[in-house]
């Protein structure tokens, strides 16, 4: 039988090592897209950094770690993909036969209609070839904008702001991580950053960017709040978005991502799907999701891996978890953060202590929050939100004090491990 895996990031390559362990006599093919051997992305802020070299983004250090598991490497696009003919189709044409397709292809970033976007020194931070662009131009001093304050922007803010730059951050929503942050956490991680010497724009777009041709200048950004500055670098990091564009009349069945069921597979039998570019279903919203986290990438990547191999196996939804430090600042999200039609909510700032906390709930069910500087309670937030117990009168003194979390969580376990002694 032959394993065909499109995307060689972490997702294609814990499938591919699953999918040996348990079919070692199969055949296994890892398609990647660029001249590099599987690396991981979220290892590329710790390059520029400095934490690391090239080799610790790596996601295997030994040497022939994927010959001796017998997994042929094939570089290349895929251009689409034949279910008849159980095929993929790359963009030179070749094509590769399979029996069981994993699509484990992430996400690529959005590229924002600017004029000037294509500016030289204008990058993304998303390939090792970026990262090597941007250390050429990212020196002490150097001023940087970067377009976009999300998730992935205020990782890379980091550690452009460790290597000395001038840097500021332009985000064209009202508040930074407005993905995963609601307003008063969203504005708190903004001052947070300015306190470390961050010009951070909110409610501002880039209107264009030109190419300077006299002086030390070579970039000017045109704001939309009247406002001109002059850049050694441009970084763009207005989001992303599941890399799926080559499924199109494919016949699998895609929303945002590639619509799988509890076993990963997608709509077309024998063929799978893990990691950003699939779409699962969230049991705390009742929807499926694009949950673009790592550890959700590495368990369904497992699942999709044992079901191909013959072993049946299932992924008991996703989880809308994010954790975030930035310069020193750790915010969490979960859930349903931004709230519920007739849901209630209970909020605690603390501002010189940059530390806040707000809970969503349906009824008396904790159904999502945010939480900066918080670290302790990240574990029982999570438990109380994906457990969806009934919260009965602790409903009422989490919105008195939202910081009695450890008490509502202690005893909400009892009582729900009373009723299962009881049934």
């Amino acid at each position: 039988m032959q394993h065909v895996i499109i995307g060689n990031g972490p997702a294609g390559v814990i499938a591919a090592e699953t999918i040996r362990k348990h079919a070692p006599d199969d055949t296994i093919v890892l398609l990647g897209d660029e001249p590099e051997v599987p690396y991981s992305r979220m290892a590329i802020p710790y390059l520029l950094h400095g934490n690391i070299g090239e080799q610790g983004t790596h996601l295997r250090k030994r040497d022939g770690h994927f010959e001796q598991l017998n997994i042929k490497q094939i570089q290349g696009r895929a251009a689409r993909v034949d279910t008849t003919a159980r095929q993929v189709v790359l963009e030179d044409g070749t094509a590769i036969a399979f029996d069981k397709l994993l699509i484990a292809t992430g996400s690529t970033p959005s590229r924002a209609p600017i004029p000037g976007i294509d500016s030289p020194g204008v990058h993304n931070c998303w390939t090792l070839a970026d990262a090597r662009a941007i250390m050429q131009r990212a020196k002490p001093g150097a001023r940087v904008v970067q377009m976009g304050a999300g998730f992935i922007g205020c990782i890379i803010l980091e550690a452009l702001a460790v290597r000395g730059v001038q840097l500021t951050v332009v985000e064209m929503e009202e508040r930074m991580v407005p993905r995963m942050m609601g307003e008063g956490a969203g504005s708190m991680i903004r001052r947070w950053c300015e306190t470390k010497g961050i010009t951070v724009h909110t409610s501002t777009r880039v209107e264009a960017i030109e190419q300077m041709v006299d002086g030390d200048t070579p970039l000017r950004v045109r704001l939309s709040n009247g406002q001109r500055i002059d850049a050694d670098l441009i970084i763009s990091a207005t989001g992303v978005k599941p890399n799926i564009g080559f499924l199109a009349d494919s016949g699998i069945q895609c929303l945002l991502g590639v619509l799988v069921d509890e076993t990963m597979q997608t709509s077309v039998s024998g063929i799978y799907a893990a990691g950003d570019c699939a779409e699962a279903f969230d049991r705390v919203s009742g929807k499926t999701i694009v949950s673009a986290i790592q550890p959700n990438a590495a368990d369904q990547a497992y699942c999709a891996g044992m079901n191909m191999a013959g072993r049946h196996a299932v992924q008991n939804g996703v989880t809308q978890l994010n954790v975030l430090d930035t310069l020193g600042l750790v915010s969490t999200s979960f859930g349903q953060w931004q709230g519920v039609p007739g849901g209630q909510r209970a909020e605690l700032t603390d501002e010189d202590g940059f530390r806040y906390v707000r809970l969503e709930f349906a009824e008396d069910v904790l159904v999502g929050a945010n939480a900066i500087g918080l670290t302790q309670h990240v574990g029982v937030l999570r438990g109380l939100i994906e457990s969806r117990v009934p919260l009965g009168a602790w409903k009422d003194a989490l919105l008195a004090d939202p910081l009695r979390l450890s008490e509502a969580y202690i005893a909400s376990k009892q009582r729900r491990q009373a009723w299962l002694g009881s049934t």
